[in-house]
């Protein structure tokens, strides 16, 4: 079974989006008639959620400054008054950016010829759903500016913390590439032109336990290197690949889940995500079921997108919000609590933005935690390998020359 999302007309007239769980496109478009839905597009789950933060136009690529500033000014452009129309054509024509002049082109296109600017940016295929149905929020409740305002905001924070994430990574990832070419030197290079001396050395003592080790690995490794490397090469493309599929994805997300830190890690800044999400889209009068929907696809863990897209039946029978995502079973019990208040007292909206700012400041204080061990770690481990490969090298040198004076005085 393959899940579909789905724009539809209601028979009352409402445009709502559903995930539809079928076998194949044809059957889910047969079934979404017969209930009497009138289907404005329909399209794979895998293929239709972006992150919001890689938009891409076939072979083009915005970048998430020149999205950030676009909304921003075009935000600016509507609080002043000025028409959707006139606010594309300036923004198109001021863009620095030459894919999103020709994106913005075409959404001009489209409404002239009577289309909404929430359609005209949905057809690009290339928007977040959050994104486009935030504005199509903006435009049935009059208030376009203040929802793309919101939106903004909500960018510049998801923007802020993707790059707290790659700067605090970006250490952690010298140090190993680092360590990793460090033991290939000494390993493929050091080590081989020693191998003469070693076995001179061999011919009057037995050499070190550790010698013999890694003299075996470094000849084994450069005898075989021209079949080695090439397989080596082949195995990682084909992980590489592997990874990209369903499967691969979804193996991948759970076994970082099980990562002791860095699970939790990742939960607490899902929890952040989807709170600030669910907040945006609530805000510019997305209903709650929808709101969760749109924004759990939204989520970049596979696995708790599939606990979170789980419960959502359980929200549009009318259950309570709360009790229903408890049964994602992966949302912070504190973070359930807060929502709960939320709910009962009337503003869940203002205790999602109190989710999202607590569990972004836990997820920073979970991000140092991690980096600091890591650290460490690979230190730890580099200094453990390359003290091996230098023992292996000198203890038969330095043995040699003890046994000198020994030999000298017999």
């Amino acid at each position: 079974m393959a899940e579909f999302i789905c724009r539809l007309g209601t028979p009352s007239g409402e445009i709502v989006t559903r995930v539809v769980e079928a076998t194949a496109e044809a059957e889910a478009r047969s079934r979404l008639e017969q209930d009497g839905y009138r289907i404005f597009d329909i399209k794979s789950a895998d293929s239709g959620i972006l992150s919001g933060f890689n938009l891409r136009a076939g072979k083009r690529r915005i970048k998430q400054s020149d999205f950030l500033l676009f909304n921003q000014q075009l935000a600016a452009l509507l609080k002043a008054g000025i028409p959707v129309l006139q606010s594309i054509g300036l923004l198109k024509s001021r863009s620095p950016s030459a894919n999103l002049r020709a994106v913005l082109a075409d959404v001009e296109e489209k409404i002239r010829n009577g289309v909404a600017l929430s359609e005209a940016f949905e057809a690009q295929n290339i928007f977040p759903k959050i994104y486009t149905a935030s504005i199509l929020a903006g435009e049935k409740s009059g208030a376009l500016d203040d929802v793309l305002r919101r939106y903004v905001e909500y960018l510049r924070r998801s923007v802020g913390v993707s790059r707290k994430i790659r700067g605090a990574m970006a250490y952690p990832a010298f140090l190993l590439s680092a360590a990793v070419l460090m033991i290939a030197f000494l390993t493929l290079y050091i080590v081989p032109r020693m191998s003469d001396l070693f076995r001179s050395l061999s011919a009057n003592r037995t050499l070190p336990t550790i010698t013999v080790a890694v003299l075996w690995i470094s000849n084994t490794v450069t005898a075989n290197f021209f079949w080695l490397f090439p397989l080596l090469l082949f195995g990682g493309l084909a992980l590489f690949i592997w990874l990209r599929t369903d499967t691969g994805k979804l193996a991948l997300d759970r076994l970082f889940l099980k990562i002791p830190i860095a699970g939790q890690l990742i939960r607490q800044m899902a929890t952040a995500h989807l709170a600030r999400s669910l907040s945006t889209l609530i805000s510019g009068g997305i209903t709650v079921p929808e709101a969760w929907e749109i924004a759990s696809q939204a989520l970049n863990n596979t696995e708790l997108r599939r606990r979170s897209q789980a419960v959502l039946p359980m929200i549009r029978e009318g259950r309570g919000f709360t009790d229903s995502i408890r049964q994602a079973g992966w949302i912070p019990d504190l973070a359930l609590d807060m929502i709960g208040i939320g709910e009962r007292s009337g503003s869940l909206r203002e205790m999602l933005d109190e989710v999202a700012a607590f569990y972004d400041a836990e997820a920073e204080v979970k991000l140092e935690q991690f980096t600091t061990l890591l650290e460490p770690v690979i230190l730890i481990i580099m200094a453990a390998i390359v003290l091996v490969i230098l023992l292996a090298i000198y203890l038969p040198i330095i043995e040699t020359i003890s046994a000198g004076p020994a030999a000298g005085r017999r």
